[in-house]
């Protein structure tokens, strides 16, 4: 099927380019995203306190809510792009994304409202919150790659026609589980990086204790995506070396964090989940979803993009306006590059007190000082 349409529409086209551009914005998401997600979920493991909770959130506080631009823009770029697949995930995986929608709202509740009062006890509670609120996200996005990927009940009109249950099949939830520990992981490398002191060493031997857990869950993900492709008889147009090196690449950090090279380590687990995303989405094209009904029922690219006039205006607008965000968020990442210790677990009164502590801010004088 991937080679007929392939051969009938070619490789070259406007919804090939808008298929691929989602691509990007959602491996963008689940690097950046990931790594927010890891340090929400290990807050009760590499924090013992209340105040040290509160360091390892500051290492995210200033570019969590601009990594969840990359989802509003994955979903806005959807709904623009491929109408029908919008729709089509929107009524297969409504409950699913209310979900995800809900954790993340809490999860950004559980962010700004802890520090609101002195209370420890208030702020524990809203730690254990945000804990649970970036652990159900993670699952819910490995448990729908999977699900779009294997299949899910949809008709000829490419109404979905199943339950709640049909999407929480074995192989999905093991994709889940899978995103969950691989963000885990990524998120313990990002702590080794922005952290100092004791919390530098617990989120090391974290880090450690689950590096060969996330290697094993993405090699067994895959090898079981390869089955399934196999199984169907349509095995995408994925490379052989993508699928291979996303494999290796968990065992690869665990060696680099061993070795001390923890900022390698982090490449390494981001790299896993770019060519783990990009092994998925390669196999599902020119499908934008797989349905488990029919194969014929199964939207492309081509029965759900919008016109050729909007592809046109679409590239345009990307073209002029992607390069200025990647730019912007480059400089935030810059600035709050410093590394946060035991000594910055003193309460935080003003984002002005954060960017002094960042390296752009250090030694320089405030205003009226």
């Amino acid at each position: 099927m991937t080679m007929l349409l392939a051969s009938t529409h070619g490789y070259w086209n406007l919804q090939t380019l808008w298929f691929f551009l989602i691509v990007v914005l959602w491996i963008g998401y689940f690097v950046l995203e990931g790594f927010d997600f890891g340090v929400g979920m290990l807050l009760p493991f590499v924090g013992r306190s209340v105040r040290e909770r509160g360091t390892l959130l500051r290492t995210i506080g200033p570019v969590w809510d601009g990594n969840e631009v990359w989802l509003l823009v994955a979903g806005g770029a959807t709904f623009a792009a491929f109408p029908a697949w919008y729709a089509t995930l929107f009524s297969g995986f409504y409950l699913a994304l209310f979900l995800v929608l809900l954790g993340l709202i809490i999860r950004g509740v559980a962010i700004e409202y802890r520090n609101k009062r002195p209370d420890e006890v208030w702020r524990g509670r809203w730690d254990v919150i945000l804990a649970v609120s970036s652990a159900v996200p993670a699952l819910l996005w490995g448990v729908a790659l999977a699900d779009v990927v294997h299949g899910v009940p949809i008709n000829i009109r490419g109404d979905f026609t199943g339950n709640l249950l049909d999407l929480l099949g074995p192989y999905a939830l093991f994709g889940g589980v899978t995103w969950v520990v691989l963000f885990a992981f990524h998120g313990a490398l990002f702590l080794t990086l922005r952290t100092t002191g004791e919390l530098e060493q617990r989120a090391r031997h974290v880090a450690s204790r689950l590096a060969l857990p996330a290697a094993a869950l993405v090699l067994g993900f895959l090898v079981w995506t390869y089955a399934n492709a196999a199984a169907a008889h349509d095995k995408g147009i994925v490379p052989g070396v993508v699928p291979i090196t996303a494999m290796a690449l968990p065992f690869v950090a665990w060696g680099l964090l061993r070795a001390g090279k923890d900022g390698w380590a982090f490449a390494a687990t981001a790299g896993a989940i770019i060519l783990t995303t990009l092994t998925m989405y390669l196999n599902l094209y020119p499908r934008v979803i797989v349905s488990s009904t029919s194969n014929a029922f199964s939207p492309t690219i081509f029965t759900t993009s919008s016109s050729h006039y909007t592809l046109v205006v679409m590239s345009i607008v990307a073209l002029v306006f992607t390069p200025i965000v990647l730019v912007y968020q480059a400089w935030t990442y810059w600035v709050f590059r410093g590394r946060l210790g035991d000594e910055d677990a003193a309460a935080v009164g003003s984002p002005l007190d954060v960017l002094d502590r960042s390296p752009l801010g250090r030694g320089a004088p405030r205003a009226g000082a």
